[in-house]
């Protein structure tokens, strides 16, 4: 990055994937005393890391999935703000990333892309909006 620039776009969620959602709970409640609320989908957990006296970035916890055809995720995943991300999404494929999942919106969030890096790493690009869900007429 060029000294010029200012970072702009945080790390501003992970999830992690489980093959057995009750057990990893169990496991970073005891470990690290994280927090989980049921939030959205059955089985998915948002998880509070922090406090007021110590903020933290906010994660989910979800059934393991496949982002690649044939490949399990085995790892934390991380989702960058971006301010736009259309945008986002040219510069990706400018760098030479390719795009897994096109912009999808979840709605009261924000619009969410899957990508992988030229290293192979996958990773979630997210635009947030949490505007509420407007009511049709």
């Amino acid at each position: 990055m060029s000294p010029s620039r200012t970072p702009s776009s945080p790390v501003r969620h992970f999830a992690i994937n489980a093959d057995d959602i009750d057990r990893a709970r169990r496991f970073y409640e005891h470990v690290f005393a994280w927090r989980f609320n049921a939030w959205g989908p059955p089985g998915f957990f948002m998880i509070e890391t922090g406090s007021a006296d110590t903020p933290a970035i906010h994660g989910s916890l979800q059934g393991r999935r496949e982002l690649i055809d044939g490949q399990r995720l085995n790892a934390f995943e991380c989702t960058i703000a971006v301010p736009d991300i259309a945008a986002a999404e040219r510069a990706i494929v400018e760098a030479g990333g390719t795009i897994l999942m096109p912009i999808t919106t979840i709605p009261t969030v924000g619009h969410l892309l899957w990508f992988r890096d030229t290293e192979g790493n996958v990773a979630g690009a997210m635009q947030p909006d949490p505007s509420p869900l407007k009511e049709e007429i």
